[in-house]
């Protein structure tokens, strides 16, 4: 009989009864009723907090030190650089402002990006000199990894390539950067770059690189040749492109292009430029943009200004003036529908008594500049050859729209447009004033129109599209039909 006896509470009933758990409502309950007590003993202690701080805020109060723990790889001249702007001179001081500085630097010691986390804590000074006003700063830091490298395979402005990277963080202690790259592909046949970016100003806004490259581009497609590239470069950036005022770049470039492996159909206007060529030059580019989108863009702004200057008194085989202007403006219309348009010109204007170089001539056309174009065949042509212009101006309206489940009603990951596109490439006659050529330039462009669809693949932007030549010259390379494009920027 004592094993047929159940003790109290024993639930007894069976699972399709559908009974509630007690036990788990119970313990559910408990657990909510600790989460909440100890919820609001945290807000307490912030507040509680709040208020000493508050009471205390003119208290005199004197920055004895500053300590940065963690930061082993990191030179003490540089953090003492960065770290010696945001401290007050002042000597009657109040915790107010030792608050103010504390917030200072460990913004500055973000912005280095060397650390992956800063905790900012007062300490008492560890000086037996200090006063009872005085404290110490104490950031306890964690450095980034110094070391990185990846391989991948990409695609964009319909090349494809396969690359490997290696970077190293940190390379001297003072936030210094060494990226080297290369990679095999499609239209760029072999390429690498090694630069090292080191910051020149402790605000962290202005940086210097330095840093040498080589590539050996396929051009057959449209020019019957290769081009080989080996040069040296070196950068000054400052400023944001997002942030006010944008962001400024001077450069000086010493490269050597060779134009070899010509196709036995080459012309002779590509057997002219074969062989070996050295630009010098500088360069100074403005870029400012505020759209909240680089792909797909529903508001915002974007502006460039490209500006070159190659010869003269800087050396080298090639002289020219080169100029380049791009913006876009991007709206959004409502209901999933936003609006984009583009502009694009360029002028190169040769500075010697010969012909411009084949390398510095603008080409133009294909499905990410002027669609319903093959790329690169807009322009001034020799046989089967596209040799370049010195004169450009590409325009684009596009209108895009959400795309969504027919039952859901959710948002498909591609969008549909519709588009508009203008351009045209010219070569400029010395004999003939410029003013001339550009207006006649401008009453004759070449035009196209379509629809399509946009798929986002990051970071690149994939367009199937399908357009029909307007108008355009004798000598463009009109493509009615499909097309596929894959870029970083579009027109």
């Amino acid at each position: 009989m004592a094993d047929n006896i159940r003790p109290p509470l024993h639930n007894s009933s069976s699972p399709r009864d559908k009974e509630p758990k007690e036990l788990d409502k119970i313990a559910k309950w408990q657990r909510e009723r600790m989460e909440r007590k100890l919820r609001g003993e945290y807000e307490s202690a912030v507040l509680h907090l709040s208020q000493v701080i508050n009471d205390n805020l003119k208290t005199h109060m004197n920055v004895s030190a500053v300590r940065v723990e963690g930061a082993t790889h990191t030179r003490k001249s540089f953090l003492g650089s960065i770290i010696g702007p945001s401290l007050s001179t002042d000597s009657d001081s109040t915790l107010e402002d030792v608050l103010h500085t504390t917030r200072r630097i460990s913004h500055a010691l973000k912005k280095t990006d060397i650390f992956s986390s800063v905790e900012p804590y007062i300490d008492r000074p560890r000086s037996d000199l200090a006063s009872p006003e005085d404290v110490d700063l104490v950031f306890r830091t964690r450095e980034r990894g110094r070391w990185y490298v990846s391989s991948a395979t990409e695609v964009g402005n319909n090349e494809g390539s396969a690359s490997a990277s290696a970077r190293v963080r940190n390379v001297f202690g003072g936030a210094e950067t060494f990226e080297a790259n290369v990679s095999l592909g499609t239209k760029t046949r072999r390429s690498f770059r090694a630069s090292l970016t080191a910051p020149l100003t402790p605000s962290m806004e202005t940086f210097a690189e330095l840093s040498a490259y080589g590539m050996e581009k396929d051009l057959t497609t449209y020019a019957s040749c290769t081009e080989g590239l080996r040069g040296l470069r070196t950068v000054v950036r400052r400023g944001s492109p997002g942030a006010y005022g944008g962001a400024h770049e001077l450069a000086y470039d010493a490269v050597i292009r060779h134009i070899s492996g010509l196709t036995p159909t080459a012309s002779m206007s590509m057997r002219e430029s074969a062989g070996v060529s050295v630009k010098s030059s500088l360069s100074h580019t403005f870029l400012l943009d505020t759209r909240d989108d680089k792909m797909a863009a529903t508001r915002g702004a974007y502006g460039k200004i490209y500006q070159e200057i190659a010869g003269l008194a800087l050396g080298g085989d090639a002289s020219f003036y080169k100029a380049e202007v791009e913006g876009q403006v991007s709206r959004a219309l409502g209901r999933g529908f936003s609006a984009s348009l583009a502009a694009r010109s360029g002028l190169l204007w040769g500075l010697g008594p010969g012909k411009t170089s084949f390398s510095d001539r603008f080409q133009l056309g294909g499905p990410t500049s002027v669609r319903s174009f093959r790329a690169n065949s807009m322009g001034p042509r020799d046989g089967a050859d596209s040799i370049g212009g010195e004169m450009y101006y590409s325009a684009g309206l596009s209108v895009m729209s959400d795309l969504y489940y027919p039952k859901t009603g959710q948002t498909l990951p591609v969008k549909a447009h519709c588009w508009l596109n203008a351009g045209r490439l010219d070569g400029i006659d010395r004999d003939v004033p410029l003013k001339q050529t550009m207006l006649s330039s401008l009453s004759r462009p070449s035009l196209s129109a379509g629809v399509g669809i946009i798929y986002r693949l990051d970071p690149v932007r994939v367009e199937l599209n399908f357009g029909v030549p307007l108008a355009c010259s004798r000598s463009d390379g009109a493509r009615r039909g499909f097309q596929v494009g894959m870029g970083l920027e579009f027109m």
